[in-house]
């Protein structure tokens, strides 16, 4: 039924623009970490993923326990929760594979939504052989791209409402997708950091280009 409502349902533009506007806040903020270089990275990244999975799954789980209308009001707080947390994964994974000076806006956009939205996270990174090429973009292309983004999630977000009307059953399955996708963003980023990163540079725009996003918040 959920996956019937995701693939039919065109979401208002009012609740994209503000799934697009909230995934501008998470990615223009890039977390600092606490993670270390380290000489076995895959091994730590695994562990953090794990570690980043599980509260994921509790989080998400617990927002999605109040039955009915009120638990509909907890859609986006969840999202947001869950993409802190898939934020901050992203950033100790790239700091643990030594990039972490390298983390930027187009990083994280691909980092957390390649599994879900490959297609159009190619507009701001791409595998070119055994490295990765960063396509460097405007501001306006930057929100072109979450606005897509946005689309999807909403449709998908349609199947959670309907889950939230079933409080136990409904969080427990809730959970268990943000556990699934918490992975996916771990094991995305363990590929992408894992290898040779360029960044491609902007020539003859007449648009501002994105600036760096900034740094320093930790966990």
């Amino acid at each position: 039924m959920a996956d019937k409502i995701r693939n039919d349902v065109t979401p208002p533009d009012n609740v994209v623009d503000q799934i697009a506007n909230a995934l501008m806040q998470v990615v223009s903020k890039i977390p600092g970490s606490d993670e270390k270089a380290d000489d076995t990275p895959q091994a730590r990244a695994k562990t953090l993923t794990l570690q980043a999975s599980c509260k994921a799954a509790t989080v998400s789980g617990t927002l999605a326990l109040p039955p009915g209308p009120l638990g509909m009001l907890t859609i986006l707080p969840d999202l947001m929760a869950i993409w802190h947390i898939q934020r901050q994964l992203v950033a100790d994974i790239a700091a643990v594979y030594g990039k972490a000076a390298i983390l930027e806006r187009q990083q994280m956009i691909y980092c957390l939504f390649k599994h879900a939205a490959g297609q159009v996270v190619r507009d701001v990174a791409v595998r070119v052989g055994e490295r990765f090429l960063i396509r460097e973009a405007t501001l306006k292309g930057i929100q072109q791209v979450l606005r897509r983004i946005g689309v999807s999630i909403s449709q998908r977000a349609a199947g959670k409402a309907l889950a939230r009307w079933l409080p136990i059953v409904g969080a427990v399955g809730i959970g268990g997708y943000a556990f699934y996708d918490t992975t996916q963003v771990g094991k995305t980023s363990m590929a992408f950091f894992s290898r040779e990163i360029d960044v491609e540079t902007l020539e003859a725009h007449p648009e501002v280009p994105c600036k760096n996003a900034p740094r320093g918040e930790t966990r």
